[in-house]
């Protein structure tokens, strides 16, 4: 199952949401790059908080059908990268999300607001 990148996007955010994680930011990069189309960026506030994010989106993405293409960082670094292909999410403790400061590297990006959470409407038979 492939998932409009945008909608992809979203629901990674709700998964780190879900898991408690902190000011998560998606970043439409599509005016800026080609390698991917959105960025999600949040922060846990340790390590280990920072790797349960992440499982938590992998489990959410693999709900949906879809497996990560790459992941760095875990098991002992402050910061997880996973790449989903045209979403790719930055998990940061507070410390290292501040030294690599993506927001203002990519100050161009578009922000865009995370809709609420909201049950899928059920497809008719």
């Amino acid at each position: 199952m492939d998932l409009d990148p945008e909608l992809k996007a979203f629901k990674i955010a709700q998964a780190a949401v879900n898991r408690t994680a902190e000011d998560v930011t998606v970043l439409d990069m599509r005016p800026l790059m080609s390698i991917c189309d959105y960025f999600v960026l949040c922060s846990g506030r340790s390590r280990l908080h920072v790797n349960a994010i992440a499982e938590e989106i992998e489990e959410a993405m693999e709900a949906e059908g879809l497996t990560r293409r790459h992941r760095e960082g875990i098991p002992d670094s402050s910061w997880v990268i996973t790449d989903f292909d045209d979403v790719v999410v930055h998990i940061f403790e507070p410390h290292a999300r501040e030294f690599y400061n993506l927001e203002g590297l990519w100050g161009d990006a578009p922000r865009l607001e995370i809709p609420e959470e909201q049950a899928e409407p059920e497809k008719a038979e």
